[in-house]
């Protein structure tokens, strides 16, 4: 493959008009893939800390669910994050709440 026809589908897979406008965004991509995996690693490390607490809490005759708390963490997604962070915070509360 030529450079040109390298630099044509660079530019053709990025949406970008130029080749170093397609070098950006394929670095940003991976960047943002790089992230993406982390936070979906958090996210399932979250996850598995949360069922800890609701098993300590059904085996001490506490419900699974602990309203009040899950307030707190709306609020801090939203004052962290604006109106979009109770979004993100109701699905990540909901990946949490699992099924003991």
């Amino acid at each position: 493959m030529t450079a040109t026809a390298a630099a044509t589908t660079a530019t053709d897979l990025t949406g970008a008009r130029t080749p170093e406008a397609a070098d950006v965004i394929t670095g940003a991509r991976e960047r943002i893939d790089a992230l993406d995996d982390r936070i979906i690693g958090l996210i399932q490390e979250r996850m598995a800390v949360s069922a800890v607490i609701q098993e300590a809490r059904i085996a001490s005759g506490g419900r699974r669910v602990n309203l009040s708390r899950e307030m707190e963490i709306l609020g801090h997604y939203r004052d962290a994050l604006g109106k979009p962070g109770t979004t993100v915070a109701m699905t990540l509360l909901e990946l949490c709440r699992g099924k003991i």
